[in-house]
C-alpha cells in the first residue's frame, strides 16, 4: 500500500499530472480529434507553467505555512515531550559514517533548542527506514545522531523507529506515549507539513501543541524573477500540493482531524 500510495501521488503532482496528460493529448492528436488534443495539451503546458513560478509557489505554501506563526523558544509552553518527526535527515548508507543533512534538518535542531531552554525533558524522534532506500539505518537514528552532537543526552532520547508515513508517525507515537504515560507534548516538524501533522496526531488522541519551524517563505520584494518558471518553485509546488493531498485523503479515511 505504501507503494501504491506514493505511485498514485506522483501521477497527481504538477510534473506527473501534466506528462500523462500531455501523452493522453498527443494520442487524441494522433486519433484524429485534433481540437481536444490541443485543448489538453494547452492544459498540461499552463498547469506545469503555473506551479513554476515562484510567485505561484510562494502563495500556496503560504497558504500552509501561515496558519502558524515563527515564535522563539520561549514563547511556547512546557511539555512533558517532544515529538520530532523525520523527513529532514537521510540516513546513510551502510558505508558511510554520517547522515546528509536535507533542507528540514531545522526540526532537530529545534527540538534540540527546546530542550536546552528547558521546555522538555525528553525527546521522541519518530522514523523508520524507509523500504526503497535500501539498506540504511533509520531516521530516528540519524536523528540522534544528530541530537547527540547538539547535545542532548542519550537517556533523553527515545527512538520510534517503526514509523514510514505521517500517519505512522502518529500511531507508533500514540502508543508510546501510553506505555510511557506522557500526556502533552510538543510537536516538532516543519511548518509546511505542520497543518497534516498536527490534524493526524490529534486524530490518534494525542495532545500535540503545535511548535513549528523550517518556515520557507519569508518576504520578499515583488521583482521580475518571481514571474519566470522555476525548477525550485516548481518542487516547492509539488511539496506544498503534497500536504493538502496528504490532508485530504486522511480526513477521508478518518486518520485526521
Amino acid at each position: 500500500m505504501l507503494y501504491l500510495d506514493k505511485i498514485i501521488a506522483q501521477l497527481a503532482y504538477p510534473l506527473g499530472f501534466s506528462l500523462c496528460l500531455a501523452l493522453l493529448a498527443g494520442l487524441l492528436i494522433l486519433l484524429r480529434w485534433r481540437r481536444l488534443g490541443l485543448t489538453g495539451l494547452t492544459v498540461a503546458v499552463g498547469w506545469l507553467w503555473l506551479w513554476s513560478l515562484p510567485v505561484a509557489s510562494d502563495a500556496l505554501r503560504l497558504s500552509l505555512e501561515g496558519h502558524y506563526a515563527p515564535l522563539a523558544v520561549d514563547a511556547l509552553p512546557t511539555a512533558e515531550a517532544v515529538v520530532v518527526l523525520g523527513g529532514g535527515i537521510s540516513p546513510a548508507p551502510v558505508e558511510f559514517p554520517h547522515p546528509d543533512l536535507g533542507a528540514a534538518a531545522d526540526r532537530v535542531w529545534h527540538a534540540a533548542r527546546l530542550y536546552h531552554a528547558g521546555k522538555v525533558p525528553l525527546i521522541i524522534a519518530s522514523g523508520g527506514i524507509i523500504p526503497w532506500r535500501g539498506e540504511r539505518s533509520s531516521e530516528a537514528e540519524a536523528m540522534t545522531q544528530l541530537l547527540r552532537d547538539f547535545g542532548v543526552p542519550m537517556a533523553a532520547i527515545v527512538l520510534e523507529t517503526d514509523s514510514r508515513s505521517t500517519r505512522e508517525n502518529a500511531v507508533h507515537t500514540a502508543q508510546l506515549l501510553e506505555q510511557k504515560g506522557i500526556g502533552q507534548v510538543l510537536l516538532v516538524t516543519s511548518a509546511l507539513h505542520m497543518p497534516r501533522a498536527l490534524a493526524t496526531f490529534r486524530g490518534a488522541g494525542i495532545d500535540a501543541i503545535a511548535a513549528p519551524t523550517d518556515f520557507e517563505v519569508w518576504p520578499e520584494p515583488n521583482h521580475a524573477l518571481r514571474w519566470l518558471p522555476d525548477a525550485q518553485a516548481l518542487a516547492d509546488s509539488t511539496r506544498a500540493l503534497k500536504e493538502y493531498l496528504g490532508l485530504w485523503v486522511y480526513r477521508w479515511r478518518g486518520w485526521a482531524t
